[in-house]
């Protein structure tokens, strides 16, 4: 079987001709299907987009959403209403309420969105900020509103206690969501693939041809889901893990055990493109 991947495609830069230009190249190579990992648009814009993509792309689209997909509302709001488009549409599935896709006899597919869980890098003393910080609904209310007026002020030593620990919960709640999805699918299957949008670890970081700096890590990494996968990748050694992932804009690949590897997707924006057509026994 082979599988097209794209990843941080953030279609929302785009004018509708050049969506479905885009998707006239995802659909070139004839691949079984497509896999979407994560930051396809954002939230008001995300089901018209997925829309023309299926307009233009044959077969099924499996994908997980990205922190831009919900900027402009609330991850509940988003996570329902792809939901509702995926029983209207059956060919685009939201791969965490997809449940373990198979693939072929031996491979199974499965997917979390994950999230910058603030663990790994430097969390007390990053100076980075986000644009998450402020536009997607859960994260703002954890910040004062003085910093949500004027943004600028959250460089001035703002108490991020209550915004890591939200942060935290959600890494949480996506390695919880994962931990169940793998058990059933390496119950079944000798290779699983893995989409994510956030690298599960610092080793799978990447940003212009290197791993991304401690400053950076507490965002772009989910300590939470790789700890899922570690520990799933050793008590099955006989089993094959593959992790496709985005969100740092930066490509790489990183073997993290002898069947545990991730793949980093590239991004620029406004020059969305195919990664890779994987093939899988």
């Amino acid at each position: 079987m082979r599988l097209a991947w794209a990843t941080d495609i953030h279609l929302d830069f785009l004018d509708d001709d050049s969506v479905r230009r885009f998707a006239a190249e995802l659909a070139a190579p004839k691949a079984d299907a497509l896999i979407l990992s994560g930051d396809l648009s954002h939230a008001e814009a995300l089901e018209h987009h997925l829309r023309l993509l299926a307009q233009g792309v044959p077969g099924p689209i499996y994908f997980v959403l990205g922190n831009h997909d919900y900027y402009g509302s609330s991850i509940e709001a988003v996570r329902t209403a792809v939901l509702d488009l995926g029983a209207r549409r059956p060919r685009l599935s939201w791969l965490p309420a997809a449940g373990v896709v198979r693939l072929t006899d031996r491979t199974g597919l499965i997917g979390c969105d994950g999230w910058g869980d603030a663990r790994l890098g430097n969390p007390e003393t990053t100076p980075v900020v986000l644009n998450d910080f402020f536009h997607i609904e859960e994260l703002a209310a954890t910040i004062d509103q003085g910093a949500r007026a004027n943004p600028k002020l959250f460089f001035r030593g703002t108490d991020r206690t209550r915004l890591h620990a939200a942060l935290r919960a959600r890494g949480d709640a996506e390695a919880q969501v994962l931990r169940s999805l793998l058990r059933d699918a390496l119950r079944e299957f000798e290779h699983v693939v893995v989409v994510t949008h956030v690298p599960p670890f610092a080793a799978a970081c990447w940003h212009e041809g290197r791993h991304s700096d401690g400053d950076w890590q507490p965002y772009f990494t989910c300590a939470a889901v790789g700890d899922v996968l570690r520990e799933a990748a050793g008590a099955q050694p006989a089993r094959r893990l593959t992790v496709l992932c985005g969100h740092t804009h930066g490509a790489g690949e990183a073997q993290i055990t002898a069947n545990l590897r991730v793949l980093t997707g590239g991004a620029e924006y406004r020059h969305p493109v195919l990664q890779r057509v994987l093939e899988v026994d």
